[in-house]
């Protein structure tokens, strides 16, 4: 049976404002996931404890606190070096749904090398538990005394229980209870996190010339000078100058994405290539702190700056070698670490040049179902699954649920909207930072990943759906899961809504000062760069296969399915144009003669009533809009494996797309794949050169690089001119010759073509010119 990639409306039991199980009433900000309710515990501090090593070793009580609720344990962890006044401030979170026990037991331990050694225990029972509900402020702890077999005084602790859902603000930095079987270090990659990217800068670097350089050896060679600039552990430099001197120019850009805080320094070398040898002529280091933030067109001034250590300069020197430059922080541009038109957001990475939000994105993340296995623990499969979501600068990252093919995350989260064709993108992974995972440096494999376009959706209207997780793979296209979303875009004002629509889609420098599309790549991989690093080194951390992954890092590596793919959707795209041109050709070839007619007879009207061409084509669009109306989409775009052509694809093309950049292939099989790559490029190739000579046929008619045929067209404008302005032959009555004549029957000679193409057809191309 072949797996179901469709997409399936749910009906979750959310609601906004809803009373559901007696007291508790939902907030409307966790109005698009289940309610969930725990039981929390909050575990303070304890005092006056009688540890019996308090009066050992300087006064060390090593204590912890153990809560225990039927099967359900979770501990504190122990403090080393403290006294007998221990403080911890932790809280658990215990599903209530899975409680089976009438009373909670806090016990209060010290640790000890075999045992750990009784102090005292508390135990409540359920029924005495409060309920919070949020917006309400936080229940005050209380303090408890502890009990002992003795019945002895050994302490009280300090703590607080009550009853809740995941709106309650401890919700996140609580542990829970599906996560017992994790301990240690390992608990805080289960939790869920909020991040942001830092922002990012693109950095000009315009070095205009140097002065007065000081070349070593040789004083009469001509020093063949680049300079090297490094920003982090990106390196670029410039072309070799020109000008072979001790005072070279370039007036060339080099551009670098920065980041806040500017940690890094902008280094700069000049250097002398003598004999293939590169000797430094002088280095200067520049603080991006100091750089000029720009966010108009107008360029920055230049600076002279000092360079230092080059070759054999001597101290005693009254003067010291000079670079000249413009350095600036360009915030009038979108610095793009996703691709261009997948993008989350479009703002400049200056504030001042933001566009007012025009709305809300609400997304709750509901759960996921039959996921696949993804590793093997203690002789069974299992799966650690956890949600990511980026939109904007603003990450989340959903707590993971251990052990469960179907879990249930039920956090909702929220972003303000700036742009309507931005995208959403959600990604699933399965946790390999746990206990039992073996290997110097786990990855976290990808589950799944989908794009949510804004645009796509009805404002004010909540989507619940359970979209399918599509994973490509060696073998081929696999269904992973699916994972529940309840989705809501809110836009308060129709009138920002539309306007959003008429702005431009790219900050203004983009269109004035435009980058091209090597260094839009370029910059793009820097950017993924930075940020798989400073996401990497949070808390939990969001690890680099996963930024990578939902930036779609290699989304420029080669790949056959791809490229035929994409050109089955430019032949969809210009399907309008080559239908109407089939009709055309049917229509010249009479096979209908009452259709024909008619044609004909419209032609006429259209000709000799041109008032009426306008609002005809304007009534025709708006009747063909009214009548796709009852065909729009009511879902919202999700994955497509057949416009991918991943349903179709062979074992050798997916064996290819998964190969290694370099390849990791060799002998016959590259071979194959290198003609089959040379065969396909060569039809792309071909019909890039066709359109292409098109294009240099239509601008011959006035080059003169065929004097006959570029007098004659000129002869038949001056001719036409001539006859439009005297009168002679209305224009009306040329438009009527030149229509019947192309619609003429195929006895007179519809095959052969007509003068006007013989001449079209012998106008000189730049054929002849390439090698």
């Amino acid at each position: 049976m072949p797996e179901n990639f469709s997409l399936k409306e749910t009906k979750p039991n959310i609601g906004g404002g809803r009373v559901s199980g007696g007291r508790e009433k939902l907030t409307s900000s966790f109005d698009l996931v289940e309610v969930t309710h725990f039981l929390f515990v909050r575990v303070v501090k304890a005092r006056d404890l009688a540890c019996s090593n308090a009066n050992v070793g300087g006064g060390v009580c090593h204590t912890f606190v153990e809560i225990k609720i039927g099967n359900y344990k979770g501990s504190t962890k122990y403090l080393e070096m403290n006294k007998r006044n221990p403080e911890w401030n932790q809280v658990f979170a215990f599903t209530k749904d899975r409680i089976q026990s009438l009373s909670v037991e806090i016990t209060v331990r010290e640790k000890e090398f075999v045992n750990d050694e009784f102090i005292g225990k508390i135990a409540i029972d359920m029924s005495d538990i409060p309920t919070r509900v949020p917006p309400d402020s936080p229940l005050a702890p209380q303090w408890y005394k502890l009990e002992a077999e003795a019945n002895s005084s050994v302490g009280e602790l300090m703590m607080i229980l009550w009853f809740g859902t995941q709106a309650d603000e401890v919700f996140i930095d609580a542990w829970h209870s599906d996560v017992a079987s994790v301990s240690g270090d390992s608990i805080t990659n289960t939790r869920s996190k909020v991040y942001l990217s830092p922002r990012l800068w693109y950095l000009r670097v315009n070095i205009i010339e140097a002065q007065d350089l000081v070349v070593p050896g040789d004083k009469n060679r001509n020093p063949e000078v680049y300079v090297k600039a490094a920003l982090g552990n990106v390196k670029l430099r410039t072309r070799v100058s020109a000008d072979k001197s001790l005072n070279p120019r370039w007036n060339e850009d080099l551009m670098f994405v920065a980041v806040e805080p500017f940690y890094d320094h902008l280094v700069l070398t000049v250097v002398d290539k003598n004999n293939e040898e590169e000797i430094s002529l002088g280095r200067c280091m520049v603080h991006l702190s100091e750089a000029y933030i720009r966010w108009l067109p107008e360029p920055v001034g230049a600076k002279w700056y000092n360079l230092e250590g080059g070759g054999d300069v001597v101290e005693e020197l009254k003067f010291a070698s000079k670079l000249n430059m413009r350095i600036s922080l360009d915030g009038g541009y979108h610095v793009f670490d996703e691709s261009i038109d997948c993008s989350s957001d479009y703002r400049a990475t200056f504030k001042g040049l933001w566009p007012p939000a025009i709305g809300v994105l609400e997304l709750g993340i509901i759960g996921a179902s039959v996921l696949v296995p993804m590793k093997s623990r203690d002789g069974r499969e299992t799966t650690d699954a956890y949600c990511v979501a980026k939109y904007g600068p603003k990450w989340v990252r959903t707590r993971t649920v251990v052990n469960s093919f179907s879990p249930k995350w039920n956090e909702q989260y929220t972003w303000e909207v700036y742009d309507p064709y931005t995208v959403l993108i959600i990604g699933i992974f399965d946790n390999c930072h746990l206990n039992g995972e073996k290997g110097p440096n786990p990855k976290d494999p990808s589950i799944g990943k989908l794009r949510i376009r804004l645009s796509t959706l009805s404002t004010n209207r909540v989507y619940t759906y359970s979209y399918p997780l599509i994973a490509l793979q060696p073998s081929g296209v696999k269904k992973m899961g699916e994972i529940q979303l309840a989705l809501r875009f809110t836009s308060p004002s129709y009138t920002s809504l539309l306007a959003a629509y008429a702005r431009p889609l790219f900050p203004k420098m983009h269109y004035i000062h435009p980058l091209s599309v090597y260094q839009l790549d370029s910059l793009r991989q820097q950017a993924i760069g930075i940020l798989c690093s400073r996401l990497s080194s949070a808390e939990p951390p969001l690890r680099t296969e996963v930024t990578g992954f939902m930036l779609d890092a290699g989304y420029q590596l080669w790949s056959p399915r791809k490229a035929k793919a994409n050109t089955e959707r430019l032949m969809d795209a210009v399907h309008v144009i080559t239908e109407a041109w089939k009709w055309f050709d049917m229509i010249k070839k009479w096979n209908n003669p009452a259709a024909n007619v008619l044609v004909i007879v419209l032609y006429l009207v259209v000709v000799f009533y041109p008032s009426l061409v306008l609002p005809t084509l304007l009534i025709y669009c708006f009747l063909i809009g009214i009548w796709q109306y009852r065909k729009r989409p009511r879902d919202p775009t999700h994955v497509d494996i057949k416009l991918s052509l991943a349903d179709s694809t062979n074992a050798d093309e997916w064996d290819e797309e998964f190969d290694t950049f370099p390849s990791s292939k060799q002998g016959e099989v590259l071979r194959m794949r290198y003609d089959r790559l040379r065969s396909m490029a060569g039809k792309v190739m071909v019909m890039v050169g066709d359109l292409a000579t098109q294009g240099e046929r239509l601008t011959a008619l006035w080059s003169w690089q065929d004097p006959i045929a570029s007098a004659i067209f000129l002869a038949l404008c001056v001719m036409a001119a001539v006859v439009f302005c005297s009168g002679l032959v209305p224009p009306r009555c040329i438009l009527v010759m030149v229509g019947l004549f192309v619609m003429r029957p195929p006895s007179f000679g519809i095959g052969i073509p007509c003068a006007p193409q013989n001449v079209f057809g012998r106008l000189p191309t730049k054929t002849d010119c390439m090698l």
